[in-house]
């Protein structure tokens, strides 16, 4: 991060009640002394409404350069710290250090000593890989701290390889055994290498540690540190029952917006399934688990969203999917307005999971084009059975369409054409047998993304077509049938594609009525618009004929 990106988020951190901020590694560079500098000397500096100005700490290793740059840097803070670090367990003093424990002893309590020299009164120091270190000498090193002048101590996991027992019974065994222990604040810092960091941090916090060291969004060497906001739910959650009573000063609330604010500086995203900032932490996809949030949220959810400053889309957090049922589909649809019961909520359903089937959630304007697409449709004459196109470079476009009729009748129809939509709507056409113009076809996307769900649009006219009187003009013009057809596009470059193959611009003089139908791809899903728009034509045919021979049928029996 840039120093005004470790600026706003030092300001973001006070805003949540942070205690203390480390905030960054001095020595490490110029930018990082200046930017923990700027840090101290406004966050802090800051007094909020309750009084809370948060602890600004620079991490050093135990030599004098490093502890003093931290000084320098955080010095100017209304409470500044110095983290003092030396590692104790035998593998690091064999191959790392290349010290003995005397060695490591005598500078651990030299520096901690020269740290509190310098004017700082709040050191803290760590025994890094003190998981894996012998517990005798810890104990040891840790007394000659406090003797030093140490004022909190904290206990790395470094590599993440104790079990929360481990950890926990770590914890207890200092507390019981460290001389001078009573006087200091025990801190843990658990890495996540096994996944069990907060899982240790919360087995340290009830074995008696008073403070925790975590990160946002649980960012961290290799898999991470403990997570702030796990570490800080799960003591809001069980602290009272479980943990002694023990709580945080954390105001939850800016939890969402310090996550998003660290992921967008660092560039490190949020898995979606991440505890409590994912983005899936609060949607409930399955059938069985969306009933149970129609009926009560307390059934699936153990924390409100709005405790940590998550608002969703809908108040109960459901996300449409291929596991979803009929009730989550019917109470969603009526939050957009639609009241859909008995077939056609069936038909919409089913419809539905074929969509859902294909693409992972369904947005409102998906379900809204579905309503359009299944329950405004026309009454059906033809339906389609089956498709098959052929396209490319090397040849015709070619397609080969089963249509059925009322008396569930299949009927085959071939035929080539400048494009698969061409081809396909002339062999409908050999099948259908009733002359049509098309006058226009347009595609429109409804929803946004890869896998949208588009409008397409079209409009016939039949040769021996209906004609009416336009109402202001007196003019007589041919009827014209609608239709606007639902479909997923499963690739941007299908819309491309689409627009190349569509029949040239001499032949857009066909007319289309209008009809409406869906299909995952988007040669199938033309093909169901006309369809459904020759339906709609044919439909009208109908039910004006059987006007025409009522009104007969009422004028033999008034003469």
């Amino acid at each position: 991060m840039t120093s005004k990106e470790k600026l706003d988020v030092a300001r973001q951190l006070a805003k949540l009640g942070v205690d203390i901020i480390e905030a960054g590694f001095p020595a490490s560079s110029k930018d990082d002394l200046e930017a923990v500098r700027m840090i101290a000397k406004e966050v802090g500096n800051t007094i909020d409404d309750d009084g809370h100005v948060p602890v600004i700490c620079g991490l050093a290793r135990c030599n004098r350069s490093d502890i003093d740059a931290a000084w320098e840097a955080v010095k100017y803070a209304k409470k500044p710290r110095i983290h003092t670090f030396i590692a104790t367990s035998e593998i690091h003093l064999k191959y790392k250090l290349r010290k003995s424990r005397e060695e490591v002893i005598a500078i651990a309590r030299e520096m901690v000593s020269y740290a509190r020299s310098l004017g700082c009164e709040d050191v803290e120091f760590s025994p890094e890989d003190a998981g894996r270190s012998d517990r005798e000498f810890l104990y040891q090193v840790l007394g000659e701290v406090i003797k030093a002048g140490a004022t909190t101590l904290n206990i790395p996991d470094t590599v993440g390889y104790t079990l929360p027992t481990e950890f926990g019974e770590l914890i207890n065994d200092i507390k019981s055994n460290t001389p001078g222990i009573e006087n200091v604040i025990i801190s843990t810092h658990c890495q996540n290498d096994l996944g069990l960091s907060t899982a240790n941090t919360l087995a340290g916090a009830y074995a008696g540690a008073r403070q925790v060291e975590v990160t946002i969004n649980g960012i961290g060497e290799r898999a991470g540190n403990a997570s702030l906001e796990e570490v800080v739910m799960a003591i809001q959650c069980r602290g009272k029952e479980l943990l002694g009573g023990l709580y945080t000063g954390i105001n939850t609330r800016h939890i969402v917006m310090s996550s998003k604010m660290v992921a967008e500086y660092t560039g490190l995203h949020v898995q979606p399934h991440k505890a409590i900032v994912g983005a899936n932490a609060f949607t409930h996809e399955s059938g069985i688990h969306q009933d149970g949030m129609l009926k009560f949220k307390g059934t699936y959810e153990i924390i409100c969203p709005d405790d940590i400053g998550l608002s969703r889309s809908n108040e109960s957090g459901i996300v449409l999917g291929k596991l979803s049922g009929r009730h989550a589909l019917r109470s969603r649809l009526l939050e957009l307005g639609y009241e859909l019961d008995g077939k056609e909520l069936d038909d919409v359903f089913w419809r539905f999971k074929a969509v859902a089937e294909k693409k992972k959630h369904l947005s409102d304007g998906d379900l809204e084009a579905l309503i359009s697409d299944e329950v405004f449709q026309p009454q059906v004459i033809w339906s389609l059975g089956d498709l098959q196109v052929t396209c490319g470079t090397l040849g015709l476009s070619t397609a080969t369409v089963k249509l059925i009729d009322t008396d569930g009748v299949e009927h085959v129809g071939c035929s080539v054409g400048t494009g698969p939509v061409d081809a396909a709507y002339k062999a409908i056409d050999l099948i259908v047998k009733v002359p049509v113009t098309l006058l226009e076809y347009s595609m429109n996307s409804v929803t946004e993304g890869i896998d949208a769900i588009a409008s397409t649009r079209v409009v016939i006219r039949g040769e021996n077509s209906h004609t009416t009187t336009h109402a202001l003009t007196g003019e007589t013009v041919h009827r014209t049938f609608r239709s606007g057809t639902l479909l997923l596009i499963s690739t941007c470059q299908s819309v491309f594609l689409l627009a190349l193959c569509l029949p040239a611009s001499n032949q857009f003089i066909f007319v289309f009525n209008s009809g409406t139908g869906a299909g995952m791809d988007i040669v199938v899903s033309s093909v169901r618009a006309y369809v459904n728009a020759l339906n709609k034509m044919m439909g009208f045919k109908t039910v004006s004929a059987s006007k025409v021979s009522s009104q007969s049928s009422l004028e033999d029996k008034s003469s």
